[in-house]
C-alpha cells in the first residue's frame, strides 16, 4: 500500500509518462524451454515479470512440432506467456506462426534473428491485437536498421541477444565491448517512444555479484528489463534495476521542493534544479514507487555501487 506522499508524487511524476519512462514494463523475462510443459506453471510462480516459453534454442530439431503443442495447448487452457518462435528462415517458423497468430492469450512474440522491417511488420498485421512483438537484436544485419525495427507497428521493445551477437560479428566479451551496440538500442528505442530496451542474458546462474553487476551495467545505458535463463537470477535483477536508496530519497526531496515552489526556480542540496534533473527525479519516482515496497533495494555501494559501469 502506498503512502499518500508516494500517490502524490507518483501522480505528480506520471503526468508526462510515456512508453519509454512507464516502469511497469516488465523488468525480468523468464525463458523455459517449450519442450518442458510441466515447467510452465512453476515459471510463471518463480517472481519474474513476465515469462518467454522458448521454441526456438531450447527445442531439438526433433521435438519442435511436439513443443508447439503444448506450448497452444497450455495458452488454450489459460496460461499467459510471451513464446519466442524459430527464426524466418528456418522450417518451423510458418507453423508457430499459424498457431500463434489468433491466440487471444498470447502476450507476445519473441523474434529471434529481427534483422528486416518488412518481415516485421508483415507479422504485425497477422498476429492479434493483444498481441505484442519483441524483436531480439541478434546480428549486426539488424543493427544496420535498427531504428526501423523499433518503429514497426506492434512492437513494443527491443531484446538484446548478447551472446549471439558475439557470434555473429566476432566480438568477444559483453562488458566495454558492447557499450556502443546497447547505448544504440537505447536510443533507436528513445527515437521510436517505445519502452526502454532489455538486456541480454548473463550465463552465470549463482553468481549473484555478476548477475547485479550486469544489470546495473545495463540500467546505466538506458536499459529497464533483462531477459532471465534461471529462477534464481530474478530477484538479483529485480534489485539492481531499481533505484538506490540514495537515488530515490533525493528524488523526493526535488519533487517535494518542485510542490512547494509554486513554478519559482527551487534548488536541493545546495544545487538549482532545472528542468531536466526534474525530469530524471520523475523516473526514479516512477521506478521506485510503482514497485512492491516490500522487495529489498540495494545501496550504492553494493555490487560496484549506484552508476558503476
Amino acid at each position: 500500500m502506498l503512502a499518500s506522499e508516494d500517490r502524490c508524487l507518483l501522480r505528480l511524476a506520471r503526468r508526462k509518462l510515456s512508453p519509454w519512462k512507464n516502469p511497469m514494463y516488465p523488468r525480468s523475462y523468464l525463458f523455459v524451454p517449450g519442450n518442458r510443459p510441466e515447467r510452465f506453471d512453476k515459471a510463471c510462480a518463480a517472481g519474474a515479470d513476465a515469462v518467454i516459453i522458448d521454441l526456438e534454442d531450447a527445442v531439438p530439431p526433433t521435438a519442435k512440432a511436439q513443443a508447439r503443442d503444448a506450448v497452444m495447448s497450455w495458452l488454450r487452457n489459460g496460461g499467459r506467456a510471451y513464446v519466442r518462435a524459430n527464426a524466418v528462415d528456418t522450417e518451423w517458423y510458418k507453423d508457430d506462426i499459424a498457431a500463434l497468430r489468433t491466440c487471444r492469450s498470447l502476450q507476445g512474440i519473441v523474434v529471434p534473428k529481427a534483422e528486416r522491417a518488412d518481415l516485421l511488420s508483415n507479422l504485425a498485421n497477422e498476429i492479434s491485437d493483444e498481441a505484442a512483438l519483441l524483436p531480439l537484436i541478434e546480428t549486426a544485419v539488424a543493427f544496420d536498421d535498427l531504428r526501423s525495427l523499433a518503429k514497426v507497428p506492434k512492437v513494443e521493445r527491443l531484446l538484446f541477444g548478447t551472446l549471439d551477437f558475439q557470434v555473429d560479428t566476432g566480438i568477444q566479451g559483453d562488458g566495454d565491448e558492447l557499450v556502443y551496440f546497447r547505448s544504440q538500442l537505447t536510443i533507436a528505442s528513445r527515437i521510436a517512444g517505445i519502452a526502454a530496451p532489455v538486456d541480454g542474458v548473463t550465463a552465470a546462474i549463482d553468481d549473484a555479484q555478476r548477475i547485479r553487476r550486469d544489470a546495473v551495467r545495463a540500467r546505466n545505458l538506458g536499459f529497464r528489463g533483462k531477459l532471465c535463463i534461471h529462477p534464481k537470477q530474478i530477484e538479483h535483477v529485480h534489485v539492481a534495476l531499481r533505484p538506490c536508496l540514495e537515488e530515490i530519497e533525493w528524488a523526493h526531496r526535488v519533487l517535494s521542493a518542485v510542490q512547494e515552489s509554486d513554478g519559482s526556480a527551487i534548488s536541493v542540496d545546495g544545487k538549482l534544479m532545472d528542468a531536466p534533473v526534474i525530469a530524471m527525479a520523475n523516473d526514479i519516482v516512477c521506478s521506485s514507487v510503482a514497485e512492491s515496497a516490500t522487495e529489498p533495494r540495494h545501496t550504492a555501494s553494493s555490487d560496484g555501487g549506484a552508476g558503476a559501469s
